[in-house]
């Protein structure tokens, strides 16, 4: 005759087995759930990654487009949802910024057109630019920690060409002392030219007959924007293009500029007649 005892020892062990049951399952769930995120998760970072490099190629598609139409393309589309859009403005008037907004390199420069640009050279440098400009660049970051600028204008006739240049520089310790560049010192103030904010500024530079003119920045790369009190010629273009590929947008920038001249020409005044 079984007692009571063998069968409270049976309920016990029916006991522990549930519970044991039952902690195999949480963990077993847990894993699994944290398996499926991390391969949810991982699948949507591919997607997402995949949809980023789509939508990057769209973008750079709608730059060459835009460069071999000379013109906006709008809404242009692809297979599997991915596209683009893009578009073209002239760089000209009265205030701008200087290759597109992006940085210039440091002692190469970028051009600054006072008359029309035209591929054939002998239409070149007609109806010289009169008027004054002056320079913004520079973040607020400290006077030392950015470009000095050195400015070269070329005015009078094609065949007698004549060669101005300014040098300014806002940090003080450079202008002066043994080694000291002998700028003069730019003009601390912020100021916004097209949207963007700058903290120096060159004194007003005065020209008559401009023909064309190089900015150039020294010690480190700079952007820089311009006002004039006259319009300028075109300067050349900003392409934007946003390309998307499903919810994933990417936007490329960039600035189409002319033929730059020869350093020689800014260095000894080398026109051609």
């Amino acid at each position: 005759m079984l007692n009571n005892g063998f069968f409270n020892k049976l309920k016990s062990e029916k006991g522990q087995s549930l519970l044991i049951v039952v902690l195999v399952m949480v963990i077993a769930l847990t894993v699994g759930l944290s398996i499926a995120t991390r391969s949810i998760t991982s699948f949507k970072n591919s997607n997402e990654q995949a949809n980023s490099q789509k939508a990057l190629s769209a973008a750079e598609a709608g730059v060459e487009q835009a460069i071999k139409s000379s013109a906006s393309v709008a809404n242009s589309n692809f297979s599997g949802g991915t596209g683009f859009t893009t578009t073209y403005t002239q760089i000209s008037g009265t205030s701008f910024l200087f290759n597109g907004g992006n940085p210039i390199s440091q002692d190469d420069g970028i051009d600054l057109w006072l008359t029309a640009y035209n591929s054939d050279s002998s239409l070149l440098y007609q109806n010289p630019w009169n008027g004054s400009f002056t320079i913004y660049w520079g973040d607020n970051s400290g006077p030392c920690n950015n470009a000095a600028l050195e400015i070269v204008v070329i005015s009078g006739s094609k065949a007698s060409p004549t060669i101005q240049r300014y040098a300014f520089d806002p940090c003080s310790t450079r202008l002066t002392g043994p080694s000291g560049n002998g700028f003069t010192q730019a003009v601390a103030a912020q100021s916004t030219v097209a949207g963007k904010t700058f903290y120096y500024q060159t004194q007003t530079i005065p020209v008559t007959n401009g023909l064309i003119a190089r900015i150039i920045p020294l010690y480190t790369n700079a952007s820089a924007g311009i006002i004039g009190t006259a319009a300028f010629p075109s300067q050349g273009s900003v392409i934007s293009s946003l390309g998307t590929s499903g919810s994933t947008a990417r936007k490329v920038s960039v600035f189409q500029g002319y033929p730059e001249l020869p350093s020689e020409y800014f260095l000894y005044n080398l026109f051609s007649p």
